[in-house]
């Protein structure tokens, strides 16, 4: 299993609205990035991913699951352009936020820290472990 971090703007698409949509899941749509798009090429069905709040709160809010492989983003009819569908599993019992993961050691080379722009990026079994435990987990 492999481990990622989705962000969205909890105004655009939040924590909330992904809760909502249940075991159905949501499109991760709208990526138009190709690094971006290029790990979600690199996701399987199981793997496991950060749900990231950014611009406001910037904080890992809960953990969401890949539920369908990279495929034809719904939201163009440009080609290029492939998202995956994640569902929600469970909130982080405490947000951890930006500034904790860059005060953190263990993650000093995480994606986050040094490239807070990237939407989609992976993250490091020991890094995932690392935040899962800050989190509550």
């Amino acid at each position: 299993m492999a481990y990622w971090l989705f962000k969205s703007e909890p105004s655009t698409w939040s924590w909330d609205d992904q809760v909502a949509r249940g075991t159905a899941g949501q499109e991760w749509d709208g990526v138009r990035n190709y690094q971006a798009r290029n790990n979600m090429r690199a996701m399987a069905v199981g793997d496991r991913g950060f749900f990231y709040h950014s611009q406001t709160q910037k904080a890992v809010v809960g953990i969401v699951e890949v539920i369908a492989a990279a495929h034809p983003d719904s939201t163009t009819e440009d080609a290029r352009w492939e998202c995956v569908d994640i569902r929600a599993v469970e909130p982080l019992p405490t947000p951890v936020t930006l500034e904790m993961c860059k005060a953190e050691p263990a993650l000093a080379d995480m994606v986050l820290v040094n490239n807070t722009r990237l939407s989609v990026q992976p993250v490091s079994a020991e890094e995932w472990q690392a935040i899962c435990r800050m989190g509550g987990l």
